[in-house]
């Protein structure tokens, strides 16, 4: 179906109820409800059918609230999910017993040791937390929602008692210090799309998984596609819209919408705001992005 306009992130994301439960992509179950096109295994979970509940049950109304996207965070394999932290929020000191990413989608967000000062990270930040080491994490805007990434469930949260060195170390990178590569860079980002890549986690290889960012400049659209099992794509920020396969239909990506793409789909995906779209993307095996303008 077509959708007409764009709802902000907070009239999406609030006042949800009862989102229907849906098999996913990969067989799991997902606590959203997916738009199913024409083409096999292709999925969108929309920001606005994200069903909510508490990321940490044990602090009831005091826990950010969570919505699964894919896969079930609290079952062992893989799993990405959003996360809602109310404006002022700071959680007390604590641990995870598994490493998790993050990507900021709205307000601003501090993760970081209990002393270290406050360094609040804006849209299209990245972060990554280190499986046993303590942290705080903090709040600052209105509205701020980000999406977290797993590669073991199930995700707990513990206390400092627990606290152990896995020997990763954390990373915060401001979107400002991202390093953007274009086709003159890159074999597989043709010349012509426009695209702009930031590598974010992971390698270059066509066997190895990544996570990346894909800038989109306004009004420009792109084929995204990839050979593996996995392809992934969360919009984090601007007004993009997704055309699966050969369907006409477009789906419009509020900031938080979710689009597993099957292999070798070759999705379309458009920039339609005055500003940069920012896609974060999740692939194995090859990846390649090319200009729709070459298509015939």
């Amino acid at each position: 179906m077509l959708l007409n306009s764009i709802p902000s992130i907070r009239n999406a994301v609030r006042g949800v109820a009862g989102a229907a439960l849906v098999t996913s992509l990969l067989g799991a179950c997902a606590t959203a409800q997916q738009v199913q096109d024409p083409l096999p295994h292709s999925e969108i979970v929309l920001t606005s059918d994200v069903e909510w509940g508490p990321l940490n049950p044990a602090r009831g109304d005091a826990s950010p609230r969570a919505g699964t996207l894919w896969r079930d965070r609290a079952a062992e394999g893989a799993s990405g999910f959003l996360v809602q932290f109310q404006e002022g929020f700071s959680s007390p000191p604590h641990i995870h017993n598994v490493t998790y990413r993050g990507v900021v989608i709205e307000g601003r967000i501090h993760n970081d040791d209990p002393g270290a000062a406050n360094m609040w990270l804006p849209t299209g930040s990245f972060w990554t937390q280190p499986a046993g080491e303590a942290h705080i994490t903090s709040a600052e805007g209105a509205f701020n929602m980000a999406y977290i990434e797993i590669e073991d469930g199930p995700y707990l949260v513990e206390p400092t008692e627990n606290a152990f060195n896995n020997g990763e170390r954390p990373v915060n990178l401001d979107r400002s210090n991202l390093v953007w590569l274009d086709t003159s860079d890159l074999s597989w980002v043709e010349q012509g799309s426009g695209a702009e890549v930031a590598f974010l986690w992971g390698g270059e290889t066509d066997t190895s998984a990544r996570g990346i960012l894909v800038k989109l400049p306004a009004g420009q659209s792109v084929g995204l596609s990839g050979d593996g099992a996995e392809f992934k794509i969360v919009s984090i920020s601007g007004e993009s819209e997704v055309q699966i396969g050969d369907a006409r239909a477009r789906h419009e990506l509020v900031p938080g919408s979710f689009v597993a793409s099957a292999p070798n789909a070759a999705d379309v995906f458009a920039c339609n705001a005055e500003t940069d779209c920012l896609l974060y993307v999740r692939s194995e095996g090859h990846f390649e992005i090319t200009s729709t303008r070459n298509r015939s």
